[in-house]
C-alpha cells in the first residue's frame, strides 16, 4: 500500500514516515508541508534513513494522487481541507488530529459516506484497550462510582482536555448510557458546591516533555478503581496509524475506529 504523510516534518511526521519505511507492506508515497525548511529535503535524509529520492514537497493533492491511503496528524483546519479531498480523489484517511470542532467533525462524516477514514483520538493499541475497559467498567459500576479522567501532556499540546481524555469520557459516558455533553466537568475552580451524581470530570497537567500519561479513575465510598496508561514515545501511535492505514484495504466507506481495526469495536 501506497501511503502519503501530510504534516511529514513535525515530531509525529517523522515518526510516522520512519514507521512506514520499516513496515511490510507498506510503501512511502510522500509527504507534504505546507511551507518551511523541511520543503525540498529528502524524506530518507529527514528521519536520518538512506536518501529516498522524494522530496518534502507542498502540493497535497499530488500527494493524495500519490497514494492509497494518508495518514494526517495536523491542525483541525487542514484535516477538514484533506477529508474533502480525500472524499473527491477515493482515497483512504487516517486522522490522528485532535481538537476538532464540529464542522470538520461534520466534513469527516460526509467523506465517510465515500472513502474509508480511520478517526481515532490515540491510534496506540494500548489506549484502545483502555477505552474498551473504560466503557465496559462504566457499564458495570453505578454512579456512585465518581469518574475522573486525569490527563498530562507536553508544555506545548495546544488543546485541553486532550483528544484521548475526552475519548475516554465519551466511552465512559456510552457505558453509561448518558451523552458526554450533558455530564462533562471540564474545570473546577472556586466555590462549585458538591458534586452531582453521574458527573464525568477531566483534570489536564501540561509540563515537560510527557508523550501522554492518561488515568481514568472511579471512586466511591470506601474504594476506588484505577485505569492507567502511560506513553513514553510516539512510536506507539505511528505503529498504530500505520495499521490502520493498511487495515483500509479493501474496506467499505465508512467512519471508523481503532476499535474497528484492533477488533474491539
Amino acid at each position: 500500500m501506497k501511503i502519503g504523510i501530510v504534516g511529514c516534518a513535525g515530531r509525529m511526521g517523522r515518526m510516522l514516515i520512519a514507521e512506514v519505511l520499516g513496515t511490510a507492506g507498506a510503501e512511502l508515497a510522500g509527504g507534504v508541508e505546507p511551507t518551511g525548511p523541511a520543503v525540498g529535503q529528502d524524506l530518507g535524509t529527514l528521519v536520518g534513513a538512506k536518501p529516498l529520492r522524494i522530496a518534502v514537497g507542498t502540493d497535497t493533492r499530488a500527494l493524495f494522487a500519490a497514494s492509497d491511503a494518508v495518514i494526517d496528524f495536523t491542525v483541525p483546519a487542514a484535516t477538514k481541507a484533506h477529508a474533502d479531498l480525500a472524499a473527491s480523489m477515493g482515497k483512504a484517511l487516517i486522522i490522528g488530529t485532535t481538537g476538532l470542532n464540529d464542522d470538520v467533525k461534520a466534513a469527516i462524516a460526509a467523506a465517510a459516506k465515500k472513502v474509508a477514514i480511520v478517526l481515532a483520538p490515540n491510534f496506540s493499541v494500548g489506549v484502545n484497550v483502555l477505552l474498551a475497559l473504560t466503557e465496559k467498567l462504566a457499564a458495570t459500576l453505578g454512579t456512585d462510582y465518581d469518574i475522573d479522567i486525569l490527563e498530562m501532556h507536553h508544555r506545548h499540546k495546544v488543546d485541553a482536555p486532550s483528544g484521548t481524555a475526552l475519548g475516554l469520557g465519551e466511552a465512559a459516558a456510552k457505558g453509561r448510557a448518558v451523552s458526554l455533553k450533558d455530564v462533562a466537568r471540564t474545570t473546577r475552580d472556586g466555590q462549585v458546591g458538591a458534586r452531582p451524581a453521574g458527573e464525568i470530570g477531566f483534570a489536564t497537567l501540561r509540563g515537560g516533555d510527557v508523550v501522554g500519561d492518561h488515568t481514568v479513575m472511579f471512586a466511591t465510598n470506601g474504594e476506588r478503581v484505577e485505569l492507567t496508561h502511560k506513553a513514553s514515545s510516539r512510536e506507539v501511535f505511528a505503529k498504530g496509524a500505520v495499521r490502520a492505514a493498511l487495515w483500509t484495504a479493501g474496506k467499505k466507506p465508512g467512519l471508523y475506529s481503532m476499535r474497528d481495526v484492533l477488533g474491539l469495536g
